[in-house]
């Protein structure tokens, strides 16, 4: 399994509980697109889970920053996944950077808001903000992968299903 989060936005730790913490202790793999806020709340994320991929934000220090890049592309399970934290463009722009990279999905944050968008041939994810949801439902999400094809969550932090999608995988 595969957890996905973003906007984290912490001085402190990594600002996990219940559901979301569970996720990431579970999860083959770590996704995070971004707003970390501080190195601290990086390095805990880091000590929570055995493989962490992650992508900068615009409120990320300059500490954060140096670490992890604006944009990459990920391949976990045969998955492959851009990440970025925002795009210019909206939908168009980020379906666009998913093409580019030759992505199945491409993950983003800096809404705060939980969404999954699905295009002609990439989806669109945005797992929301966990920890600062900015008064959108605080949110995560996970993804299965399993004989060419993906399957996953959006989930609200106490566990409650926002909305479920699924895919091919396109190689």
């Amino acid at each position: 399994m595969i957890a996905i989060l973003s906007d984290t936005h912490s001085t402190g730790g990594h600002r996990l509980e219940g559901a979301p913490l569970e996720a990431v202790r579970d999860a083959s793999a770590v996704l995070h697109a971004g707003d970390f806020t501080s190195a601290m709340a990086l390095e805990a994320f880091q000590s929570e889970c055995d493989l962490l991929y992650a992508v900068h934000g615009n409120a990320d220090s300059v500490a954060v920053r140096d670490r992890l890049p604006t944009a990459r592309t990920v391949e976990h399970d045969g998955l492959r996944i851009a990440m970025t934290h925002r795009r210019d463009g909206g939908e168009t722009g980020l379906a666009m950077f998913g093409r580019s990279r030759d992505a199945d999905v491409v993950v983003s944050g800096h809404t705060h808001r939980p969404a999954v968008v699905e295009t002609d041939d990439v989806l669109l994810l945005n797992p929301g903000s966990h920890a600062d949801p900015r008064g959108n439902t605080p949110g995560f999400a996970t993804v299965e992968v399993e004989s060419g094809s993906f399957e996953g969550q959006l989930l609200a932090t106490d566990g409650t299903v926002l909305e479920t999608f699924r895919g091919q995988i396109q190689r």
